[in-house]
């Protein structure tokens, strides 16, 4: 809105100079022709102002009415009538500056190039008008719709964070009522730990990214959580570069991939799983690496991983407009998901 009236600041300064310089340049022609300076002046000035107020109407028509392609004859007609409405009133106003006979007849002979001079300098200022305000309407509309994108995207950021939560949430609250029963205090310990993680995740915001450090962090409460799930049957390897800790990602973007390597690593076995996540910083680029054991007859890893890796593909084309950025193998029985975060 500021930079709006800026720009009608400046618009009217503008048109103020113009129509002094045309004051000016009428003055010096009507001198020209023999003329006192009184009465060039005056002529000027009169002439100016009927001219301004007419291109003034005009732009202030078409500041609120832009005109279809069809109907671009109303403008002409509009610019013509405008032009003799000015013509008509220096015919009429003129004549008492001096009742001279010589400068009326000097008005009525100069009437037509008068009316043609007018219906120009309308005729550029409907046009000037026309453009301008088409282009900001423009502008207007592309930032509505700039808007309008944000929020959808924002929306569809907030919902398929959500979903994140719910499967999660249950399953840990299974556990804790599990464990109530002959584990008092591991039940204790994992609502401490479920409540410390689920307020962090409240705290985080798609918009706001975070470090690699914090992020790593972050997930250990949900390993923590997990490791009360699984006991000994869940072993994490985490391998971080030291010149990738600063790197900055979306926050919670692991944890989604984490919890699929641990769905299709130890649902379907009873032996100890090793869930190994690495980091590295290439090419202006922070990859993640995770990786986890799989059976090919049970988990099909091939044929759809769930929400997980879906929700995160997602996530990363709506913040950063690709979809080459995760990627997915399966060989010797080990499942490596890939995600790459550009840095700037």
């Amino acid at each position: 809105m500021a930079s709006t009236q800026l720009t009608f600041s400046k618009l009217r300064v503008a048109f103020l100079t113009g129509g002094l310089v045309w004051a000016a340049l009428l003055t010096y022609l009507v001198h020209g022709f023999g003329f006192t300076w009184y009465i060039a002046l005056a002529d000027g000035i009169i002439s100016s102002v009927l001219l301004g107020a007419a291109c003034w109407l005009i732009n202030n028509n078409l500041r609120y009415f832009q005109p279809s392609k069809g109907s671009y004859i109303n403008i002409f007609i509009w610019c013509v009538a405008l032009a003799g409405a000015c013509t008509f009133g220096c015919r009429w106003i003129l004549p008492y500056i001096n009742t001279n006979s010589v400068y009326t007849s000097f008005i009525v002979q100069s009437l037509t190039i008068r009316f043609f001079t007018d219906f120009l300098a309308i005729g550029w200022m409907a046009m000037i008008s026309m453009i301008w305000y088409s282009q900001q309407d423009q502008k207007e509309n592309e930032k509505r719709k700039s808007e309008a994108e944000k929020l959808a995207r924002d929306a569809e950021l907030y919902n398929l964070r959500q979903q994140l939560q719910p499967h999660f949430l249950f399953n840990s609250l299974n556990s804790i009522n599990a464990l109530i029963g002959f584990k008092p205090d591991e039940a204790r310990k994992m609502i401490h730990q479920l409540s410390d993680f689920l307020r962090g995740t409240l705290k985080k915001d798609d918009q706001q990214q975070v470090t690699l450090t914090e992020e790593l962090a972050h997930l250990q409460l949900y390993l923590d959580i997990e490791k009360v799930r699984f006991g000994h049957r869940l072993m994490t390897e985490i391998s971080c570069d030291q010149k990738c800790q600063d790197s900055i990602l979306p926050p919670m973007i692991l944890q989604p991939i984490v919890e699929n390597a641990i769905k299709f690593g130890l649902y379907d076995t009873t032996e100890s799983v090793t869930v190994s996540i690495r980091a590295e910083k290439e090419d202006n680029y922070l990859t993640l690496m995770v990786q986890n054991p799989y059976d090919p007859k049970t988990a099909r890893p091939r044929k759809g991983t769930g929400f997980g890796l879906s929700g995160v593909q997602r996530r990363l084309d709506l913040l950063f407009a690709r979809t080459d950025l995760i990627e997915t193998h399966a060989n010797d029985n080990i499942f490596t998901t890939i995600i790459k975060i550009p840095q700037v």
